[in-house]
Order: structure tokens, then sequence, then C-alpha cells
């Protein structure tokens, strides 16, 4: 299968910056970042598969993490010989995945709360950190074969953010969050049966931020422990006072923080 090329925001000129957005969100969630980093940076944020304007997932076959890094191609062409990957949660494994694939064009890393849980189910099976999303999955997937969108999104929503989460959303944006929840059995097929190993990850040689929110999962703090424990170069700053969603909730300490990183390795 040939990938279609997503579509990208683009702003700034310098060293490239390629930024992958969270599950239920799209490319846009940087555009604070990217403001910010355009003075120094190129920054390209795409969308990822039935993402904003990207193009649907185009069969009926489970993805996969290599799938998403494949339709990123054109974009990392785009970002020539060197660039940094900035991910956020499920765009936090994706640009693991696509670091380990061409590590030498990697010059920095900066993660806040990769969601690859499959390094946690590797470590034995249930009960483990990964019970909480993986019952929200489930949930998640009953509401959706119930016809139930808005309650799916409900599910996966209050359990990144919290209860209440999703009746507190904006009714304007609940639409497009429920819509892309149909897609949450292929996001979780990805992110549980992904098959490199924790090991993998200590030839990452190169600087990495990663960030966690001290009010987040324990299915996310499970795995930022574990990818810290291999990463060979890596530092480890948590935001006390946020959860998963802080890139999204609370953009400004999140992003502070990026640039400061940046400006010192990419």
């Amino acid at each position: 299968m040939t990938p279609s090329r997503p579509h990208t925001r683009e702003a700034g000129a310098g060293p490239a910056v390629v930024c992958l957005h969270s599950n239920a969100s799209h490319g846009g969630q940087w555009r604070a970042l990217m403001a910010r980093l355009a003075p120094r940076h190129r920054v390209l944020a795409p969308d990822a598969y039935d993402s904003g304007a990207s193009p649907e997932w185009p069969s009926d076959r489970r993805i996969a993490l290599a799938d998403e890094v494949a339709l990123l191609d054109p974009v990392l062409a785009q970002a020539g010989d060197a660039f940094s990957l900035v991910g956020h949660s499920y765009g936090g494994a994706v640009a693991l995945i696509a670091a380990l694939q061409q590590p030498q064009r990697v010059r920095a890393l900066v993660l806040y709360e990769p969601t690859l849980f499959s390094l946690i189910e590797a470590d034995g099976p249930a009960p483990n950190e990964a019970d909480g999303i993986r019952n929200t999955v489930a949930a998640a997937a009953a509401a959706l074969d119930a016809g139930d969108k808005n309650l799916a999104a409900k599910c996966f929503i209050d359990y990144w953010m919290g209860p209440g989460s999703w009746d507190a959303t904006p009714p304007e944006r609940q639409a497009a969050i429920a819509n892309s929840t149909v897609n949450v059995r292929r996001w979780a097929h990805a992110l549980t049966t992904e098959s490199t190993p924790l090991p993998a990850f200590t030839s990452l040689d190169v600087p990495v931020l990663l960030m966690t929110g001290g009010r987040s999962p324990t299915s996310a703090h499970g795995v930022a422990r574990r990818l810290l424990s291999v990463l060979p170069r890596a530092e480890h700053v948590v935001f006390e006072r946020l959860g998963h969603m802080g890139p999204i909730t609370h953009p400004e300490p999140v992003n502070e923080a990026i640039e400061a990183f940046l400006q010192n390795h990419a």
C-alpha cells in the first residue's frame, strides 16, 4: 500500500522540527509551539490518518505504527537530512518508531507521555498498568457497536482528562472528537501490539526530553518509566499539576520546556 501525502502545516526557517499530535486531535494542536519556534526553526506539523485534512485510512486492515511512519515519509523528506521530532501521546509513540528507523537523521527527540502500551504488555499479562486504557477502549468500542459515538468519546476523553471532561468540552468541538473515536480499536491495536522490544530503544543515542504530567493515568506513567530506564540520553521533566493532555490544556509551560530543550540540542 502506498500512503497518500498528509496535510501538513509549516512555519519558520532553520533546523527542522516535525511535530506529531495525539489521538482525537490534529496538527493544529501545535499552533502555539509553531509560532514560538518559527523564528529559529522550520516547523512541520502533519495530520495523521483520519485526522484534520489528511486522508482517511485507506483499507480495512489493522493499523500499525510503521504505517503511520510511512505516511510521514514525504514530510520527513521535506524536513531534510536532519530534524528533531516532537510527539505527544500517540504521536510520541509514532515518533519513537520513526527515530528507530532512521536514527542518523534525528537530532533530538521530544516526547510528552508516548503511549507505547506494548512496553507494559511485554512485562506480563493483565492485571498490569495498562488495565485502565484497556478497559476504556473496551467501553468505547462497545459504545461504538451500539451506535453511540458521543458515549465512546466520553469514555476516551474522561479517561485521559478526568471525569466530566467530555461534558465540559465545548459543543462545537465535540462532533470532530466523537467522529475520530471510531478509530479507537485501530489506535489501541497499534499501541498494544507493537513488536519493538524495550531494549531496542537503547540504540537511540540522541538527546531526549521526556515530559510527564503528575496527574496523568497510570498507563502513561508506566510507559514513561520503562523508556527512561533504557534511553541513554534522556532528561525527564514532570509537570506536577498537568495531566496527559498538558500540551493542549496548558501549552505555555510545555512549549517553554520544548523551546529551551531544542535551543540546546536541535
